[in-house]
């Protein structure tokens, strides 16, 4: 079984940086480990995800350019480095896992974390 863990979250102001970490209990290789949002009041939706053995990308048109997603293979953990944050992407992150490839709906991810808050304030 496979267990995230994410951390990082917390309050920022607009045009700041925040770097979420998604821990893995064990060796995500062949996995994809997407990231995921849910502000209230809206449905979760998807921000980006990393293909882990290739270490290939994609990224939601609202965070590309200022979202990346990183991984360090010795730690097990994805990151997702968010700059230029605004009003708007305030919301529990979450990422997620599920074997082989990024799908950009959440019905096909297995694994969550736990959630993390992210607020950015104007």
């Amino acid at each position: 079984q496979l267990q995230l863990v994410e951390s990082g979250g917390g309050l920022v102001q607009s045009g700041g940086s925040l770097r979420l970490s998604c821990a893995a209990s064990k060796d995500t290789l062949n996995y994809a480990i997407g990231w995921f949002r849910q502000a209230p009041g809206k449905e979760r939706e998807g921000v980006g995800c990393i293909k882990y053995s290739s270490g290939r990308t994609n990224y939601a048109d609202s965070v590309k350019g200022r979202f990346t997603i990183a991984k360090d293979n010795a730690k097990n953990t994805v990151y997702l480095q968010m700059d230029s944050l605004k009003p708007e992407d305030t919301a529990v992150y979450y990422c997620a896992a599920r074997l082989w490839y990024c799908m950009t709906s959440d019905k096909g991810y297995d694994y969550w974390g736990q959630g993390t808050q992210v607020t950015v304030s104007s």
